[in-house]
């Protein structure tokens, strides 16, 4: 009899201790409904790819309160617990999970499951399967051609004999790239009827071209105009222009282009340069600087600097001293003479130019006294040592000395970035980040530099000296435009866009500097 009642008063006093406490594993932790717990993911399927993150997201709930997490994927080696009861000090009756994991770059694998399972302090746990696929889309679609963005597309009106005018349609040239999938393309000009609101399905490729033959009435009249580009993944690029049916446009900017007539693609594939900005000297006034390497070279002049239409100046052929302005009938500019600048004015509205040349010695650059590769830099600035003075580009006078440019042969004022024969490879996506400085082996006396007008559209450079010692035969200013504007302390962050080889070409004498592809 005792042994029985023993057994009972033991049995119930077991049965008060699982009432008190429930069937929770984490003791302390009474159980309120007993539920498993519910785990609400934001998707189940993640489009990433090798170098990218992806992040699983999802609002997890439970009564008796969350303890932890665990995401597992054998294959890409994550076994990650999030213990929330370690993290806060106590379960969370409900918890936003964002966990977000780096895959790596060299990953190969096509597609992961990663499971993630929610515990509660009963020890319940419920689980979901996320996808991870290796066809994510991380970039915009890309116009490779088209209008400049908040650039103006001109239609000129033509006079005839009796008066009546009249406009040629414009053909509008259109590419377009993307790293997966293109979806449309669509084009609104806003007023003009049959051209409002076209939509273009691209089928799915990665890169298309297409044109647009706009023909608008013979009216002076400006349009507003939207290209957009969007891929399957909604992902979009957007153009705003506008066209202007005109007599004679009063362009900000033209631009020197000394690349064959027609090839687009000289045109776009430089990092920054091409084709060269001019300067607008006054209304339909302009004045181009070229320095002339070999003979022969032929030039034009553009309103687009993305292409050769709608206006390309050059020589009318029914009249070689006049302009036209046709892209179609507009001949070269031919300069014959090699090793000298040339310098041409532009009258737009006359329709008329001239042409000089001068040479190389008569040319000046703000660099003053200096002699390049010579010593006559000084270190210390008290005359005790003297260094060879040199110029390059980076992050300053210090860093230039990583990249300094080669003096051209024929023209002290022309210099190249790498030395003839070596290599200078960049990256598509890397962008660039440097100023143009004098060499110094601490990084001081910071005397002769460039900055631009644009860190990331550069098109023209500007002198920056800190010593203020530029050259008085110079026809520029330190630290100012040639209109009196202020040159800003901008450095040169453009972004590369396609990978390769490039040449950098700097010009002292005219401010002007490109980066191209190179052998």
């Amino acid at each position: 009899m005792k042994k029985h009642f023993y057994n009972a008063l033991f049995g119930g006093i077991f049965l008060l201790a699982l009432i008190a406490t429930g069937c929770s594993e984490d003791v302390g932790y009474p159980d309120v409904d007993g539920q498993a717990p519910t785990m609400t993911l934001t998707t189940e399927h993640i489009k990433s790819g090798a170098g990218h993150d992806f992040t699983i997201e999802g609002k997890l709930i439970d009564e008796d309160g969350i303890s932890a997490v665990r995401l597992e994927c054998k294959d890409l080696y994550l076994n990650k617990t999030i213990d929330l009861i370690e993290i806060y000090g106590e379960p969370k009756k409900s918890y936003d999970l964002k966990y977000t994991f780096a895959l790596a770059a060299d990953e190969l694998g096509e597609q992961f499951t990663v499971k993630v399972t929610v515990v509660d302090v009963g020890g319940r746990e419920t689980s979901q399967d996320v996808l991870i696929t290796m066809d994510g889309d991380f970039e915009d679609p890309k116009f490779v051609v088209g209008p400049s963005n908040n650039g103006l597309v001109p239609m000129i009106l033509k006079k005839a004999d009796d008066g009546s005018l009249s406009v040629d349609p414009y053909v509008m040239e259109i590419q377009v790239s993307d790293d997966r999938a293109l979806q449309s393309l669509q084009l609104n000009i806003e007023g003009a009827a049959g051209y409002e609101d076209i939509t273009v399905d691209l089928g799915g490729l990665t890169s298309s071209k297409y044109e647009w033959t706009i023909d608008l009435p013979a009216v002076k009249e400006d349009y507003d105009a939207t290209i957009v580009v969007t891929d399957k993944e909604g992902k979009t690029n957007t153009i705003n222009f506008t066209v202007s049916v005109t007599d004679v446009v009063d362009f900000a900017k033209l631009y020197l282009a000394d690349v064959p007539k027609g090839d687009v693609a000289a045109l776009t594939s430089d990092v920054f340069g091409v084709p060269m900005v001019i300067s607008h000297t006054g209304e339909y006034q302009y004045k181009a600087r070229y320095y002339n390497k070999t003979a022969g070279t032929e030039i034009y002049f553009l309103s687009d600097k993305a292409n050769f239409s709608p206006v390309c100046y050059g020589l009318n052929p029914e009249d070689n001293s006049r302009l036209l302005n046709d892209p179609n009938l507009a001949e070269p500019f031919v300069l014959d003479t090699p090793n000298v600048y040339y310098e041409i004015t532009l009258d737009l509205l006359m329709s008329s130019y001239t042409i000089k040349t001068y040479s190389v010695e008569e040319a000046s650059d703000p660099m003053g006294h200096y002699e390049y590769g010579e010593k006559c830099f000084d270190v210390w600035e008290n005359g005790s040592e003297l260094i060879e003075f040199y110029i390059g580009w980076g992050g300053s006078p210090q860093d230039a000395g990583n990249h300094l440019f080669v003096q051209d042969e024929n023209n002290p004022h022309l210099f190249y970035y790498p030395a003839e024969g070596e290599t200078w490879s960049l990256s598509a996506g890397e962008k660039l980040n440097f100023i143009i400085s004098n060499y110094h082996p601490s990084g001081w006396w910071d005397h002769v530099e460039w900055r631009c007008d644009d860190s990331n559209d550069i098109e023209k450079f500007g002198y920056f000296s800190k010593k203020n010692d530029v050259n008085p035969d110079w026809e520029g200013t330190n630290r100012q435009w040639s209109d009196g504007t202020a040159v800003n302390d901008n450095w040169m962050s453009p972004t590369v866009t396609k990978a390769g080889n490039y040449r950098f070409e700097f010009d002292s004498h005219l401010g002007r500097g490109k980066i191209v592809p190179a052998n």
